[in-house]
């Protein structure tokens, strides 16, 4: 199982602070997470910008460690959705 915790403007676009995927449903990469999440969720943030537009933004950790598109997610338990904070 794999928890992604959303942050931020990811939190409000994704309309919660975590979701969890099954074996199953972990995607093999960071990447192929990030269509996923673009595409299940579908809120947007109050200043109307969509979760794609954010995720576009965004850092990830994948059990604390940066990562990049190319990250493969086996193994990983844990996944933080982290917008910039701060205008950074």
């Amino acid at each position: 199982m794999v928890d992604v915790h959303f942050f931020a403007a990811a939190r409000d676009a994704a309309g919660c602070t975590h979701t969890s995927l099954t074996n199953t449903d972990v995607p093999a990469t960071l990447g192929d997470l990030l269509r996923y999440l673009s595409t299940t969720f579908t809120g947007t943030t109050g200043a109307g910008t969509s979760m794609a537009e954010v995720l576009e933004r965004c850092s990830f950790l994948l059990d604390g460690k940066t990562s990049t598109a190319e990250s493969s997610l086996s193994g990983v338990s844990r996944v933080d959705v982290l917008p910039p904070f701060a205008g950074g």
